[in-house]
């Protein structure tokens, strides 16, 4: 009898089978806006379909195309534009042409098809046509052609294939026309200046001549404006810092008094000096005049003695009151 092997305990499972079929391949789930789910597996790019205008394409345009991008793991995103007929007929004129719209949405990072002449309303021909498995877009309803006002989106919201993305608050081609039409008036001005004619941008001759004026005006009052904030700046100013202020003008002034005490002082020196130069020359020249006349120099020689000790100093040491003497001495002679 041969050993047979012991059984498995019952909390150990079976192995699998070496015939046994592989398990199916795991499958991506996508939930609708409806509630139904939708097995989409995932080797299978997810055609999502987002349509409008796009006029003046700004950053609001790229989120939403953002949002619908990033539905599925894997998304190819086709974005449908409407052209100019179509626009014009239904919403109104555009800013930019049709083709520079397209344009616009072909150098958007999000967009991987651009179709050009896209329907008003979708319908479920055209989603077989590109093969869209859904329709992306903010909930907001937006009126057909039928004049009734039903939704455009009406049809891929009833069979569940719409995906619903957010409206960026704060921008939108409208809230833009709105800034240029408030703002006219400067945005004629600019491109005046630029080169443009006034009837380039259709605007009479004295349209063109008032906007002048004001804008002249304008300026004016921004100098003036200019002119009035310095003045109040320098007057607080010196309000905040008044005591160094008139510590600074304290200091000036003591300075300025400074220099003009030296500045006498020294212009006093000057004529008191030149005053005794003249006193020199003078008794210099009548004391020539006296030698000639026949007067002997020796016949001074007690009057000299008064005014020169034994040492031979000078006995007066005021300049002024020594000249004064010499001066009434020489009349005297004379």
């Amino acid at each position: 009898m041969q050993n047979q092997a012991p059984p498995l305990p019952p909390s150990f499972p079976a192995a699998a089978s070496a015939s046994s079929p592989p398990p199916p391949p795991e499958e991506e789930t996508a939930t609708t806006d409806a509630g139904a789910a939708d097995p989409m597996p995932s080797s299978k790019p997810v055609r999502v379909y987002a349509d409008g205008i796009y006029d003046l394409f700004h950053f609001g345009h790229a989120r939403a195309l953002e949002q619908a991008k990033k539905s599925f793991p894997n998304t190819y995103l086709l974005v449908g534009c409407c052209n100019d007929e179509i626009t014009h007929k239904f919403k109104g004129k555009t800013v930019m042409t049709e083709d520079e719209r397209y344009e616009s949405l072909r150098h958007c990072k999000w967009v991987d098809e651009v179709i050009p002449d896209a329907p008003w309303v979708v319908t479920k021909e055209f989603l077989d046509k590109h093969n869209i498995d859904f329709v992306a877009h903010d909930a907001l309803p937006y009126a057909d052609t039928s004049g009734a006002g039903n939704d455009v989106y009406e049809f891929v919201k009833a069979i569940g294939r719409f995906k619903e993305t957010k409206r960026t608050e704060g921008i939108s081609t409208s809230d833009i026309i709105m800034r240029i039409v408030k703002d006219y008036n400067q945005y004629v001005m600019r491109n005046l200046d630029r080169g443009y004619s006034r009837k380039d941008l259709g605007v009479s001759y004295v349209k063109e001549k008032r906007l002048r004026v004001n804008m002249r005006l304008k300026k004016l009052h921004e100098k003036v404006r200019e002119q009035q904030e310095r003045i109040q700046t320098v007057a607080k100013t010196a309000g905040m810092h008044r005591n160094e202020w008139v510590e600074n003008a304290d200091r000036w002034v003591a300075g300025f008094l400074e220099m003009f005490e030296e500045g006498c002082h020294k212009m006093g020196t000057a004529i008191k000096d030149r005053i005794q130069e003249s006193i020199r020359s003078q008794l210099l020249r009548d004391s020539d005049g006296l030698l000639q006349n026949g007067r002997d120099d020796d016949d001074n020689t007690d009057e000299d003695d008064e005014y020169f000790d034994d040492y031979g100093q000078e006995e007066y040491y005021d300049d002024n009151e020594y000249y004064e003497e010499k001066v009434e001495e020489v009349q005297k002679r004379s």
